[in-house]
């Protein structure tokens, strides 16, 4: 099987090695990658937001399945492409992918389709936002979510109405976000921890493939503005076999359910962002790919052949595959006992303007002292033989262990032996794993 991954980050690069792994797989492409994935990948100099280059790219390569990682390809309707001539993807429509590309849509998708969510408020005005607000709507707490693409960076959790008048203003006047900002979803301010729940969908059907808390403050103690996420740790303990049942039968079954009815199914990775409320589990969001860093922990937990899941599902038969699994196979699910943390070595400036062209370091000590330890690249490029960063999140260190304080010391353990100047990265990834 060959395949073709179209990304250039952190996720990317550990679905290619996870791939990788697969006996069925012969080959791995990604486009176009990034020079520390080069050093082990394939990478072909392809623009994944170009859906004819990327289509072009997957004829030239015979590629059996192409996987989309990032958001921004699904929103350019790289999933249609594809579909229409004929070539295997897995990645939903454009229409589909709205369930991420607008706050607005994925909230009024819910209230249709009885999805336990947050109390919201679409405001197309910044006037509209302010009286909302000021008028006392959601309480003295308030969610800021701009309503498009922000890079995980268009929400603001106010803490009093100043601070929500001043994320009103920084996206609808100030334009902080672009485009992505000309409208806004408030809602009320949810109180509990949270847990991304992830499956792969076909349309009708899903398999659940594990669960993970993200870490998207900058600073330990969820201290400092939100990033794309500072790392992560999985399987997440709070989801037990009952409260997974709940949300499978709460949440997910009814998205694809809705989906479906409304002509637009879903096939490929579904994020569902959870907040674990007293009343029970709460949508906070979705994202219609695999999370990064989320990804980078989950991955090397799910044992048993992934290729073959993830080809059933772009075709429309998950149902099929999981009966003709064979036991000895393996069930593409979660490695019983396995515990994965991952910590993100961000540059200096992240999430703000960064600095970039630093030398990283102790990269050879690494790989030989910490062979275990896995390091996915992503805001990396080549200078000669060395790499230097060339982004905000720079790459991730995943450690596994048969418990969350091995894989927590080891990772630690490995960091301390990479350096570049102004390297930042929260030394706390993994806490709420052992205190609940």
């Amino acid at each position: 099987m060959r395949i073709l991954v179209l990304g250039s980050g952190a996720r990317e690069h550990a679905l290619c090695w996870r791939l990788a792994l697969d006996p069925d797989v012969t080959s791995v492409t990604c486009a176009p990658g990034n020079a520390g994935m080069g050093r082990t990948i394939d990478l072909a100099a392809v623009n994944p937001v170009d859906p004819d280059a990327a289509l072009d790219l997957a004829t030239a390569l015979s590629a059996d399945l192409t996987i989309v990682g990032p958001e921004a390809p699904l929103a350019a309707g790289i999933a249609d492409r594809f579909q229409a001539a004929g070539r295997r993807i897995l990645g939903p429509s454009a229409a589909a992918a709205r369930l991420e590309t607008s706050k607005a849509f994925a909230k009024d998708f819910m209230t249709r389709h009885g999805v336990p969510t947050a109390r919201y408020r679409v405001c197309g005005s910044a006037g509209e936002a302010m009286g909302a607000v000021r008028g006392g709507e959601f309480g003295d707490r308030v969610v800021v979510k701009a309503d498009g693409l922000a890079a995980g960076k268009g929400v603001v959790v106010a803490r009093d109405t100043a601070e929500a008048e001043a994320a009103i203003r920084a996206a609808m006047v100030d334009r902080a976000f672009g485009d992505a900002g000309s409208c806004l979803v408030l809602e009320e301010c949810l109180t509990g921890p949270e847990v991304s729940f992830f499956v792969v969908a076909d349309g009708d059907r899903f398999t659940s493939i594990g669960t993970a808390q993200d870490h998207k403050r900058i600073f330990d103690d969820d201290r400092g503005p939100n990033t794309g996420g500072m790392g992560a740790f999985a399987p997440s303990p709070l989801v037990e076999p009952g409260l997974q049942a709940a949300i499978e039968r709460d949440i997910v079954g009814p998205v694809l359910g809705g989906m479906a009815s409304e002509g637009t199914p879903f096939r490929g990775f579904l994020y569902c962002g959870l907040m674990l409320t007293p009343e029970g589990p709460k949508v906070i969001e979705f994202n219609v790919r695999f999370g990064d860093p989320e990804a980078q922990v989950v991955l090397p937990l799910i044992e048993g052949p992934l290729a073959p899941m993830l080809m059933a599902a772009a075709e429309g038969r998950l149902g099929d595959y999981a009966r003709n699994l064979a036991p000895e196979a393996g069930s593409g699910v979660l490695a019983a006992g396995d515990r994965a943390v991952g910590v993100v070595l961000a540059a200096k400036g992240y999430p703000g303007e960064v600095e970039t062209g630093r030398p990283i370091e102790g990269l050879e000590h690494l790989a030989h002292e910490y062979p275990d330890v896995l390091a996915f690249f992503a805001g990396v490029k080549a200078s000669g033989d060395a790499l230097v960063t060339a982004g905000g999140r720079v790459m991730t260190l995943v450690a596994r262990g048969s418990s969350f304080d091995a894989a927590i010391a080891r990772v630690y353990e490995a960091i301390s032996r990479v350096r570049f100047e102004g390297m930042q990265f929260r030394r706390d990834i993994g806490r709420k794993a052992l205190t609940g």
